[in-house]
């Protein structure tokens, strides 16, 4: 069920009140859409989005909002009103301050996500010398994920195609992030998304025994190659074993790369041999490698990944899982690259559920300085649709450059789509 909570002027804020705000992600500079005020400071922030009311929740706040006080009766000489400004003058400072505060809080996710991967690392490093540090540092990072990045009330991805410098770690990071995305979408329970989150983290672990002479290879792989390559997940289940993981950790580490119509590896498995959270992971490993293969130049968007998914390879994937994950990624799920149909360039910047061919972009206007680019939600605007998606390779490099909102490229997690 909803919460239960009531309208209130922006004046009646205090410290204590849990707030809700009606506002879409690059609209404010608060982690979260919902929260409880701590201090004068988030008041006066909460001031500043200028906003005729704001909604809190009863329930949840320590205490109630003061009454409203009446305005002031005004003397007879009123001073002359100021004349109106700008109209056009306060659409662009409100798009400049849009798009501030969206670099600002991709900015963030990048340092987060940059300090995860140096810890993915470290725990790599130290699964051999101290493997039960190893384990306890794999659960913390899997905790902060969900808790910094996918937030306490649903997550939304933003994915932007790029491979960072540390690809191994990264790839572990995103397949991680997704799968508990994927999981909570499905409605499982925080023990099974922990699980989940561990499987996914851990889920190469076995490639540490693999020669990076193979690992790295960019020209195809021999048969030997590949047969060594395909032992990764043996080599990682009995590690595995080693550190007592949980068994549906070990399953996760075991199957990632089987398949439910049995064309998979190491045993061939089908779909009911093959654990329910393994079955996940699967999807999203899949999903990840074929936007950020070895080679980027190999890379899909994420609209072509998905759709090779769907229509080439939907035997492959368990059925209910991979239609839950294309409904939280959306048609075009959100970091996507398009032309419309007035052939102009887009960046997609968020998608709504309920219309998976509407998305919110930030469109690709020359004559408009980047910072203050039009952000635009195509459900407002029925003359606008999204012809294709492509690549980066296929823009233009200043379009690239002009609708590229952030230095370093990864997933983003966005915490704004509420859970039901």
């Amino acid at each position: 069920m909803a919460a239960a909570t009531v309208s209130i002027h922006p004046d009646q804020l205090c410290v204590g009140l849990y707030v809700h705000l009606d506002l879409s992600w690059w609209e404010h500079d608060f982690t979260f859409n919902s929260f409880k005020i701590k201090d004068e400071d988030q008041i006066r922030a909460l001031r500043n989005l200028g906003l005729s009311q704001l909604r809190y929740e009863p329930a949840r706040s320590d205490c109630e909002p003061p009454p409203l006080s009446q305005p002031e009766s005004q003397t007879p000489s009123t001073p002359m009103a100021p004349s109106a400004p700008d109209p056009d003058e306060l659409a662009r400072q409100s798009r400049a301050a849009k798009l501030g505060i969206l670099r600002k809080r991709l900015a963030e996710v990048d340092r987060r996500f940059v300090q995860a991967s140096q810890r993915v690392k470290s725990l790599n490093q130290s699964l051999r010398s101290q493997p039960e540090e190893a384990v306890k540092l794999a659960g913390e990072v899997v905790r902060d994920l969900v808790d910094s990045l996918l937030g306490d009330d649903g997550a939304a991805l933003h994915s932007i195609n790029g491979k960072a410098s540390d690809d191994a770690y990264f790839h572990s990071l995103n397949v991680t992030v997704l799968s508990v995305m994927l999981g909570r979408q499905l409605g499982y329970d925080s023990e099974a998304c922990h699980s989940l989150g561990l499987g996914a983290l851990l889920h190469d672990i076995g490639k540490l025994e693999i020669p990076s002479k193979v690992l790295l290879k960019a020209e195809p792989l021999t048969r030997p190659e590949q047969q060594l390559l395909q032992m990764h997940c043996e080599f990682g289940a009995r590690r595995g074993q080693q550190l007592m993981l949980d068994d549906e950790v070990l399953r996760i580490i075991q199957e990632h790369h089987e398949y439910c119509d049995g064309s998979g590896y190491p045993k061939g498995l089908r779909e009911a041999g093959i654990g329910r959270l393994s079955r996940l992971v699967t999807i999203t490993n899949t999903f990840d490698n074929l936007c950020n293969p070895l080679n980027p130049r190999d890379g899909l968007s994420p609209h072509e990944a998905l759709a090779s998914m769907f229509k080439q390879q939907r035997d492959r994937f368990d059925d209910v899982a991979l239609k839950a994950f294309i409904r939280c990624m959306g048609v075009y799920p959100p970091g996507s690259l398009v032309q419309l149909e007035d052939e102009r360039y887009a960046l997609v910047l968020a998608m709504h559920p309920s219309l998976p061919l509407k998305p919110t972009l930030i469109l690709y206007e020359p004559h408009i300085p980047k910072t203050e680019a039009l952000i635009v939600n195509l459900e407002q605007e029925p003359n606008l649709a999204i012809a294709r998606s492509l690549r980066p390779s296929q823009l233009p490099l200043e379009a690239l450059e002009y609708l590229n909102p952030r230095q370093q490229l990864t997933y983003y997690v966005d915490p704004r789509q509420r859970s039901q």
